[in-house]
């Protein structure tokens, strides 16, 4: 697995990139990211839900979730870049979901909230330059209530060999310029879920080749 940027140099990229990560992301994954976010908050969250979107970057995923979860459901977008919030903001203004949603900034692996504090969490794309994302992955799963639903898409490792040393030939080089990696690269972090109790309820890949994501659903047994 490739060295992890250190967070205060991912927070810097992220904020320098804000206003464009969402065109920069569409681009390199074909659009294949709005599908794996899709898919996760449809199968996760429940009107009424108060939901959390940990990494909520430019709260396209939060965007979704509030209005799945209705005037009821209350979405916390959650994230360490202030810049990526901003824009969040904005597009929740302009959708008219300010309302509803609730914008924080902080570390995933350390974040503010009570255990069970979420009906649903949702993390799409955030655990990929974490520096220890199964830790990521276990914060997560502590936030949620029990009985719960936690939907993820991230970045995994191509399951063909030649396309896999493709990947990793392109993406060494590629990984010296972080405003163009965002500091993303293939994690696993489903069996650390599983060893903790969660039930899997969806597993499934999609995405163009080089870069495939990992998406699934578990729930917290009551």
């Amino acid at each position: 697995m490739r060295r992890a940027l250190e967070k205060s140099r991912l927070q810097e990229v992220y904020d320098r990139t804000a206003g464009r990560y969402d065109r920069q992301h569409a681009f390199f994954t074909l659009s294949s990211d709005a599908r794996g976010r899709q898919m996760v908050v449809e199968r996760t969250v429940d009107e009424g839900d108060k939901v959390l979107d940990a990494g909520a970057g430019t709260g396209s995923t939060s965007l979704l979730a509030a209005r799945l979860a209705g005037h009821h459901g209350k979405v916390v977008c959650y994230d360490l870049s202030q810049g990526m919030l901003e824009v969040a903001e904005a597009k929740a203004r302009e959708a008219g979901l300010a309302g509803r949603m609730e914008f924080m900034t902080g570390d995933m692996l350390h974040m503010p909230f009570l255990t069970g504090s979420f009906d649903a969490v949702v993390s799409t794309y955030s655990l990929c330059p974490l520096y220890d994302p199964a830790e990521g992955a276990r914060e997560l799963y502590r936030v949620l209530r029990p009985g719960g639903l936690m939907g993820v898409a991230h970045s995994t490792e191509p399951r063909n060999t030649l396309v896999r040393w493709c990947a990793h030939v392109v993406e060494s080089a590629a990984w010296r310029i972080p405003a163009l990696t965002l500091g993303c690269r293939p994690v696993s972090v489903l069996a650390t879920l599983k060893e903790a109790g969660a039930e899997v309820l969806l597993e499934d890949t999609i995405g163009v080749p080089l870069w495939p994501f990992e998406v699934f659903v578990v729930k917290k047994p009551s």
